[in-house]
């Protein structure tokens, strides 16, 4: 048995680490305040530390702040492609029919999120312009793109999957958010040129990284999460 004070280590750092994971949300408006290039790493360089199959490390990350940053959302946003009409031709991150419990709760959020935001059920081209802020990474000064080289497999994305994991919290120890986009996939072929992506890397996906805007309607929302019974078997 631990000793009593490491006991209360141990419980003070489980603590720490919950909250960090637990505070961790999709920030959908960001404060203009600069993050400075040595948080950065020091967020990528701890993230680093997710596991991986045989230590192979498979995620790689551009990162863009400043004009080149707009330069990559001028590039989507004048591509004259809109979200309905993008080609998820790398790969799919949907289903191509979503069915329960997956339908409600994607319906779920994306209604809490427009009803923040006092956008209606037929207000299509606020919707849009919405959608299009995934972009301007919602104004965050700091943009990432997320990569993985083609001929890797599905292993190999899981591990990605963590190492993005170990991103958001990392930034959460800083006082920093974050917002996941897989919104950026379908427009490969726009962000390749302006960031020197390799044709043979597939685009994951992108994030912001800043300060959180309270003031905004959108940054009230917050998930639900499903019941531990409905996704857990304890087998005995």
């Amino acid at each position: 048995m631990l000793a009593p004070d490491k006991q209360n280590e141990t419980i003070q750092d489980c603590d720490i680490v919950d909250e960090a994971i637990v505070s961790r949300r999709s920030v959908r408006a960001f404060l203009p305040d600069p993050v400075d290039d040595e948080t950065i790493r020091d967020i990528l360089r701890v993230a680093s530390r997710a596991p991986s199959g045989t230590n192979m490390q498979p995620w790689k990350v551009y990162v863009t702040t400043g004009e080149k940053k707009r330069e990559l959302g001028d590039a989507i946003l004048n591509s004259g492609i809109r979200a309905e009409k993008a080609k998820w031709d790398e790969y799919r991150y949907y289903p191509d029919q979503f069915f329960e419990p997956y339908l409600s709760r994607r319906r779920a959020v994306g209604f809490a999120l427009y009803g923040h935001l006092g956008i209606g059920r037929r207000d299509v081209d606020q919707m849009r312009a919405q959608h299009d802020r995934n972009f301007v990474f919602f104004d965050a000064p700091v943009g990432m793109i997320f990569t993985i080289d083609r001929r890797l497999n599905q292993g190999s994305w899981v591990d990605c999957g963590m190492f993005l994991q170990n991103v958001m919290v990392a930034a959460r120890g800083r006082g920093l958010h974050t917002c996941p986009q897989a919104a950026f996939a379908p427009y490969h072929r726009q962000i390749r040129p302006v960031l020197g992506i390799p044709d043979e890397e597939v685009v994951i996906c992108g994030m912001a990284l800043g300060y959180e805007d309270e003031s905004k309607p959108e940054n009230k929302l917050r998930t639900e999460r499903a019941a531990l019974e409905e996704f857990v078997t304890f087998v005995d």
